[in-house]
């Protein structure tokens, strides 16, 4: 059973030299608006021997940011970025994927790239603090999406997904 990790497989498309992946894990080393830097393109690069690596949570649209300094894929900018993550991540014989993520209601305005209220299904507010640039604070009561919002978000998604390709 254990051999069976060495062995190589395809997920989708993408063949693998062995099973092992590396699973997403917030790393908040983004600037303040979200354009991944040099530094995740080295973490990434450094941990290319993975098989597979699946990226932190990454917002699809300024709404969707939930913590700070956590990387978009929603702008010119995003997307360069992230470039540099997999050029770093394919020269050193990688494989990578990105984890799209819209944080909802756990979320608080000085962790968004406009202050913007936080966004839900419903307007819930959340148990807990929520960590900002300046410490702890209470988790604020999101906005009710609307219909048509939910209609953008799902868009937004699309929009990301195809930028993550791009990249």
């Amino acid at each position: 059973m254990l051999n069976a990790l060495w062995n190589p497989a395809v997920v989708g498309e993408i063949p693998l030299p062995h099973r092992l992946a590396m699973a997403p894990l917030t790393r908040n080393r983004a600037t303040p608006d979200g354009v991944p830097t040099d530094l995740n393109a080295e973490y990434y690069a450094q941990r290319a021997s993975h098989a597979l690596i699946i990226t932190e949570g990454t917002q699809p649209s300024a709404d969707g940011q939930g913590y700070p300094v956590t990387p978009g894929i929603y702008t010119d900018a995003h997307i360069a970025g992230w470039r540099k993550v997999t050029d770093a991540v394919h020269k050193a014989d990688g494989r990578i994927v990105i984890q799209l993520m819209h944080a909802g209601r756990i979320s608080h305005p000085d962790n968004t790239p406009h202050h913007r209220q936080a966004v839900a299904p419903s307007a819930v507010r959340p148990a807990g603090d929520m960590f900002t640039a300046t410490g702890l604070k209470p988790m604020p009561l999101p906005r009710e999406l609307s219909t048509d919002e939910v209609a953008e978000t799902v868009q937004d998604f699309r929009r990301a997904a195809a930028a993550a390709i791009a990249a």
